[in-house]
């Protein structure tokens, strides 16, 4: 029945459509303050390196990465990147984006807990979201509930990931809020948009642990029909 019929489908409808409001939310969010120039007109990569000599992060690199919203912070390698449109732009929202990720960093000098429980899981997280699948599925094909229940344990680590990783992001939001007004970066309204930027991408990392908690409890419900 499995095969041609999976009605716990349906359990992961609302964690779908949280999912695209979320998506749709942090990108109109950005467009509407990526048009919203900061009066100080730094850019981004600006600010990052402001906020990171600041900490006395000296040696952590600013470098400019392809793509849309692909900003990050790399602990492993100690280096910022940030996509063209927040390196080069003076908005509010490149400048609230660029300040998030140097949380980030700044979370990893300061050995923030929750980061480093989840650099230290994700090669874990790397091997069990692909083999959780894999091994539940040919479980159920084989009618093994051992098999069924290793694939359901390897995908917890996938929760624990995604449940860990919402208090680093809100934690590096809060903390690059602070700092750019605090150092005069944003002011009033500007602040408020670069907030609004971030709360809006917060959501999506509230998606993404709501898509992995429902994908878990439909593996749970999966085992049960076999």
């Amino acid at each position: 029945m499995f095969l041609f019929y999976d009605w716990t489908f349906i359990i992961l409808i609302p964690a779908l459509v949280i999912s695209a409001w979320a998506q749709m939310k942090v990108s109109s969010t950005f467009n509407k303050y990526s048009r919203v120039s900061s009066i100080n007109g730094y850019t981004g990569a600006q600010v990052a390196r402001m906020l990171l000599d600041a900490e006395g992060l000296y040696d952590v690199p600013v470098e400019e990465i392809h793509g849309k919203l692909t900003d990050h912070y790399d602990p492993r390698n100690r280096v910022m990147r940030l996509s063209r449109d927040v390196y080069y732009g003076t908005s509010v929202a490149s400048i609230g984006v660029a300040a998030h990720e140097t949380g980030h960093a700044i979370q990893h000098q300061r050995h923030y807990a929750p980061l480093q429980i989840r650099s230290s899981i994700v090669p874990v997280v790397n091997f069990s979201s692909n083999a959780s699948w894999l091994i539940f599925l040919l479980g159920m094909f084989m009618g093994s509930s051992y098999l069924i229940n290793i694939g359901i344990f390897l995908f917890t680590a996938v929760v624990i990931f995604q449940l860990v990783t919402l208090p680093v992001e809100f934690n590096a939001s809060s903390r690059a809020l602070n700092v750019l007004e605090q150092r005069n970066v944003l002011y009033g309204d500007e602040v408020r948009g670069a907030k609004a930027v971030l709360s809006a991408a917060a959501m999506t990392y509230v998606a993404a642990a709501l898509t992995a908690i429902l994908q878990l409890v439909r593996l749970i419900a999966l085992s049960r029909d076999e």
